[in-house]
């Protein structure tokens, strides 16, 4: 039996972070060990004002403070924390390929082969290597091939644990998770040892029916086909919007009733300006690639046409903006609540506001931002990253502001990007008087209440109800 001692993470992000923060807490007798090249990262782990951690999660600061220092350490100190590792979670990030082949569908897996290789270079003893990033299938064989052939002697065992957080309930979900998949070599006693010494890990808080074991190849593509089937949803709830948008029905309306049925169930049903985060679009997009690759080009076609949907609601959103607004936005202050993907987060990674914003900063709109996590820099960083137009510009007509009064001041329109809760409780009586007349407000949440927001003045359009 393999008794865990010490735990190697490598990545302290929006994964890594928590979720060896939890393992740290619920496991006083193992030492944790995050680790990451970037410097400025590590350094807010450790910094002694919690509200400074780079990851924002309701709780997590807690959880921080009870187990940093005693079994839980950040560092920048790779190779070391390799060599003492028992057990090292691979929790890098694999984002969608810019470049060659697979080019815009395909995973990018450099860093998790950067990883793996530099294991190989450390390694004097035997470890147990953790999937934790999400994967193509068949990516624990390349690691495996990998730290194999380096001829040191060191015996390896590849297990897939394949995270199911939702960001913003991220502690939540790791303290009360609907399940822990483990995946590994099922088939031999080192490979049965290796699952069984991570799922007595978990086991340390999670009742043990909700740890589930199968093949390592069913638990990579378990995560890829559990973000698809999420993402699928959202899609499908936003296509029906645009239908009750011309018929009059309610989408709200809508989906309490189908979400009544046991079969279909609630969750996931609620409209929106599209999905974003760091997941739903590129594991799509990978299983796309990866559908094509085999020749399955309905399968591949049948799944892209999520993102199809999903890029439909983003642009008809922002067109709707400027067609309300007389078919200009030229010179325009359209102010955004919300930058985040969705709320409790910070994480701005294929957020809805994004795409939105580019659209509407083509038809030379100026925007202003306020959102209570996201940074202005971070903002300009997002935009950057689509290469629309020269840094520059996207500071001149994208600002922040630090409050949301000051933000709406002579303001053409509000777009509601994010679900913060705060947004509700808004003095919107205030807010109507600070802004130019017609005052209009294109809810993307669907977070305000409807008649009430026209009952003070406002003009305003909600996804998925007539515009009368």
């Amino acid at each position: 039996m393999i008794k865990i001692k010490n735990i190697c993470c490598i990545g302290a992000g929006y994964v890594g972070g928590p979720t060896m923060t939890v393992i740290a807490d619920k496991c006083p007798h193992i030492n944790v060990t995050v680790v990451d090249l970037n410097k400025e990262r590590i350094a807010a782990w450790n910094d002694e004002n919690l509200d400074n951690l780079p990851v924002y999660e309701p709780g997590l600061d807690q959880v921080v403070a009870r187990a940093r220092g005693r079994n839980l350490f950040f560092s920048t100190n790779v190779d070391e924390a390799i060599a003492n590792a028992d057990m090292i979670f691979i929790s890098v990030n694999t984002p969608t390929k810019t470049y060659g082949k697979g080019k815009g569908l395909a995973a990018d897996l450099k860093y998790v082969e950067l990883c793996a290789r530099q294991i190989a270079a450390v390694a004097t003893t035997d470890k147990i290597i953790v999937e934790k990033s999400t994967l193509p299938v068949r990516t624990a064989e390349t690691i495996l091939t990998i730290v194999e052939n380096t001829g040191n002697g060191v015996n390896y065992q590849i297990l897939s644990n394949p995270e199911f957080l939702a960001e913003g309930t991220a502690i939540e979900d790791l303290f009360h998770p609907d399940r822990v998949l483990i995946g590994g070599d099922t088939s031999t006693p080192a490979g049965k040892e290796a699952i069984q010494a991570l799922v007595d890990i978990y086991a340390a808080w999670i009742p043990r029916e909700r740890i589930l074991t199968t093949n390592v190849w069913s638990s990579e593509l378990s995560k890829l086909t559990a973000n698809a089937f999420l993402a699928q949803r959202v899609s499908s709830i936003n296509s029906i919007s645009e239908l009750c948008e011309v018929t009059g029905a309610d989408v709200g309306e809508l989906a309490r009733a189908i979400g009544t049925d046991s079969r279909i169930g609630p969750k996931f049903l609620k409209a929106s300006v599209g999905f974003g985060g760091s997941c739903f679009q590129k594991d799509i997009l990978n299983l796309v690639y990866i559908a094509k690759s085999y020749g399955l080009d309905k399968v591949a076609d049948y799944w892209e046409q999520v993102i199809i949907m999903n890029d439909h609601q983003k642009q008809r959103f922002s067109d709707n903006i400027v067609k309300t607004l007389f078919n200009t936005v030229s010179g325009k202050k359209i102010v955004f609540f919300g930058w985040a993907f969705k709320k409790d987060t910070n994480d701005t990674r294929e957020s809805a506001a994004i795409y939105v914003a580019d659209h509407l900063l083509d038809e030379h709109a100026n925007i202003v931002v306020f959102d209570p996590k996201v940074s202005e820099e971070n903002m300009h960083n997002d935009l950057a990253y689509l290469n629309s137009r020269d840094a520059d510009a996207n500071k001149t007509l994208l600002k922040k502001s630090n409050d949301p009064y000051q933000a709406v001041k002579d303001a053409h329109a509000i777009a509601i990007l994010t679900d913060w809760d705060e947004f509700k409780t808004y003095d919107w009586e205030k807010i109507y008087g600070l802004m130019k007349k017609p005052a209009f407000i294109f809810d993307g949440r669907k977070i305000l209440d409807k008649a009430a927001m026209k009952s003070i003045g406002f003009e305003i359009f909600s996804l998925g109800t007539s515009v009368q």
